[in-house]
């Protein structure tokens, strides 16, 4: 889905979403500002910083969870935990995250035999192992039940008081309310509102939401 005539200002500490129906750009949007997608035109900074110039320092800075994440075939949570762990001066701390996430019990399974939600949860891990100051979160709960969603916000609303600035999509209404400071809304492409109503559910389009 092409995106256009999208304004997105995120502060330093705040947890913004972004809603809109299937097909309305979020996950390209996402790309765009993770440097995994070139913007035909417009001018995008990460903490003062193009992520597809200087993809080292945004490597530092950034965490990224995809919507859909590739890892080798045989590969096991410990195998994929390790090699991430690599590309960080602190990554030796992952255990404590598979902990936090509830896959400690799983390290020595391969990734590819984790049920969804718990790749969901692997993911989410992975994007913090790098303590980064920013985190960009493309339906980070899909597949979790209620539980393991708020465990999910629980730990996300605690590092966000530690500093953390977040950037997410979702579908989940709930979650939105529950953890957003402001939502940006995209309808074919395009940023149509950017606030944070009480009652956002209520008073939001169901066409805005798919």
């Amino acid at each position: 889905m092409a995106v256009d005539r999208v304004d997105l200002t995120v502060d330093k500490g705040e947890i913004v979403g972004v809603i809109g129906p299937n097909g309305a750009g979020k996950t390209t949007l996402l790309e765009c500002l993770e440097g995994l997608r070139r913007p035909d035109a417009g001018e995008i900074r990460v903490g003062g910083i193009d992520p597809r110039v200087d993809r080292d320092r945004m490597a530092r800075i950034a965490g990224v969870q995809l919507q859909h994440s590739a890892y080798p075939p045989r590969a096991s949570v410990d195998d994929v935990c390790r090699l991430f762990a690599g590309f960080y001066p602190d990554g030796a701390g992952y255990p404590e995250l598979l902990e936090q996430f509830g896959l400690t019990g799983h390290r020595k399974k391969q990734v590819a035999k984790l049920s969804g939600g718990q790749q969901q949860r692997l993911s989410l891990a992975l994007a913090l192992l790098g303590r980064p100051d920013v985190v960009f979160l493309d339906e980070l709960t899909t597949g979790l039940d209620p539980a393991a969603r708020r465990v999910i916000w629980e730990e996300l609303r605690r590092r966000n008081n530690d500093g953390l600035t977040i950037l997410l999509t979702s579908h989940h209404m709930e979650e939105i309310e529950y953890l957003c400071d402001r939502v940006a809304v995209l309808v074919k492409g395009a940023s149509s509102r950017r606030a944070r109503p009480p009652n956002w559910s209520a008073s939001t389009p169901a066409a805005a939401t798919g």
